[in-house]
């Protein structure tokens, strides 16, 4: 005789499976979840360490190479040394300035790329490097500046002054500050400040001979005091960028679904600006308008950590400083006698990579 399970005792054994099942996906997902936030944490720590052997590189070369165990006593042992008054008033000074101002950039690229849902925006998108350099130019054409430390506050109320104008003209009308309205705004204002300085540094030899070297982005000359001042307004930005990463993440799935999901849209708009403000402002009126930097590092970053703004902008803030400090040092070897200043190494660097994303954006409209 053949005794037959009752119906319940069937049903409770698919339940159990079931339940089975789920929690060994949910456990699987949690493994792997669990690896990939490792493997994240891993690779900033290597590009941390990266970052450690560029700035020793770039205290140890220049126009008198200094050996890296020199360098290393020099910054830990004070003995008066000739190399150590080299490393303190030159090499240092550059060095730490680059590292904040390719934090920032790479920072500031990140979020407007996240802002815009554009791939190919950077810091220079808004017209904030042109309000800085506009200011510059009228500060040493109407007041005869000549000090790099009275550059950094034009620089900076210049890049204010200018992302204002910007967010006012792009969200006039119906439709608000929306990414293409305020795109469209920044390249406006941008063409109309670039006429203007240019046509200004042309008929002036004056500004010509000051603003050349700033203009094309540069860290030479620069000192401790130039860096205590542009400091606090890259910190405040950082510190404001980094922690807008999961309402840059609600924003990226659609201004529908991230109402849905509670994101505060027009407030994360406004503070993103503000960061980018003040993280462009400060890096620009202290270095000049430096290229490429905003724009090429976010896409690496995404290539390494994936979507997620929590993660893209600490590692865009350290490759970025990694790629600044990095074509300084490059910039000081390539050439038998002089220097090529750090502008040019991140444009000849970040122009194939621009044409590269342009085209690759092309072939996905098609």
């Amino acid at each position: 005789m053949t005794l037959e399970r009752p119906s319940s005792a069937i049903a409770d054994s698919e339940n159990t499976d079931d339940a089975l099942a789920a929690r060994a996906a949910l456990n699987q997902r949690t493994t792997a979840h669990t690896r990939v936030q490792l493997l994240r944490v891993v690779g900033l720590l290597v590009g941390l360490g990266v970052l450690v052997l560029c700035v020793m590189l770039s205290i140890s070369v220049g126009a008198k190479p200094i050996p890296l165990p020199t360098v290393w006593h020099a910054l830990i042992d004070d003995q008066g040394s000739y190399n150590q008054d080299v490393i303190f008033e030159l090499r240092l000074p550059r060095t730490v300035l680059g590292i904040a101002i390719g934090a920032s950039l790479g920072v500031a690229g990140a979020l407007m790329q996240a802002l815009t849902r554009n791939p190919i925006a950077d810091p220079g998108l808004l017209g904030i490097n042109a309000g800085a350099a506009m200011a510059v130019v009228v500060a040493i054409f109407i007041f005869g500046l000549t000090d790099l430390t009275s550059y950094v506050w034009f620089g900076f109320l210049g890049a204010a002054v200018t992302a204002f104008v910007v967010y006012f003209l792009g969200s006039r009308g119906r439709t608000g500050a929306t990414p293409v309205r305020l795109a469209l705004a920044g390249t406006a204002v941008a063409a109309v400040l670039i006429g203007l300085m240019n046509g200004i540094v042309i008929v002036n030899d004056f500004v010509f001979d000051q603003i050349r070297f700033w203009q094309v982005g540069s860290l030479v000359g620069r000192d401790m005091a130039i860096f205590a001042q542009v400091l606090p307004f890259l910190l405040i930005g950082l510190a404001i960028a980094l922690f807008l990463g999961s309402s840059l993440n609600a924003i990226a799935l659609g201004e529908d679904m991230a109402a849905a999901l509670g994101a505060r849209i027009n407030r994360t708009r406004a503070v993103s600006a503000l960061a980018i403000v003040l993280l462009c402002g400060g890096a620009t009126a202290a270095a000049g308008p430096i290229g490429f930097v905003g724009l090429t590092i976010p896409h690496v970053a995404r290539a390494i950590t994936g979507p997620d703004q929590r993660w893209v902008l600490p590692y865009s803030a350290v490759l970025a400083a990694i790629l600044l400090v990095g074509a300084d040092t490059l910039g000081r070897i390539v050439l038998p006698s002089g220097e090529l200043e750090v502008g040019i190494i991140t444009a000849l660097v970040g122009a194939p990579v621009f044409i590269a994303l342009v085209r690759r954006t092309r072939m996905a409209q098609l």
